[in-house]
């Protein structure tokens, strides 16, 4: 009898241990982010509801659980209709006027986007040197963008050359006078 009971004492310590795994495991599942991933990597391109493209002023980044991000604004208020622009992997970062502008990472997104210029003036609108890292812009430490570069406005689109880790998923979204474009960090559903 005092065998039987140390042999169901010992089976009940054991399934409290395995059901104090099983609760853990469940808690680190439940810690994973998901993220959405289905955005590919094809070029994305959307033409400018208007004649006027509003010049380009400023460009900012930010690092989030699922993606990194970057954010183009545009002179003025809310637009009244699509920016436009041409988002798509190359191979090299070319200019017309120098050639190919060495960019880091595993792979190079381009970002063509409205004019550098204020059409009534024809003055600079963003301070962007070509060939040179985007200025303010500090990517230390983030998990997909490595490296960034401007490309002198030809012919009124402004390029800039993101360089990422790999090949990832993106996505480009428009606010008001923002431009939105999010990398993920891999092509899995979790961070």
């Amino acid at each position: 009898m005092r065998r039987l009971g140390i042999t169901l004492a010992a089976v009940a310590l054991a399934g409290a241990g395995i059901a104090g795994t099983v609760g853990t495991a469940q808690a680190d599942s439940a810690a994973s982010t998901v993220c959405e991933t289905g955005w590919g990597s094809l070029e994305k391109l959307v033409t400018p509801a208007e004649d006027h493209k509003p010049p380009l002023t400023d460009i900012k980044t930010g690092q989030y659980e699922c993606f990194d991000r970057m954010v183009i604004d545009f002179e003025g208020g809310k637009t009244s209709g699509a920016l436009g622009y041409r988002v798509k992997y190359v191979d090299k970062l070319i200019s017309a006027g120098t050639g190919e502008i060495p960019v880091s990472g595993g792979a190079i997104l381009q970002i063509a986007v409205g004019p550098n210029f204020d059409p009534a003036t024809g003055t600079n609108s963003y301070p962007g040197k070509h060939a040179q890292p985007l200025p303010g812009v500090d990517l230390t430490g983030y998990k997909t963008f490595k490296d960034t570069r401007y490309v002198d406005a030809l012919e009124d689109d402004a390029v800039i050359g993101l360089g990422v880790r790999a090949r990832l998923p993106f996505r480009v979204t428009q606010s008001g006078n923002q431009l939105i474009i999010d990398v993920a960090h891999s092509w899995n559903a979790t961070s």
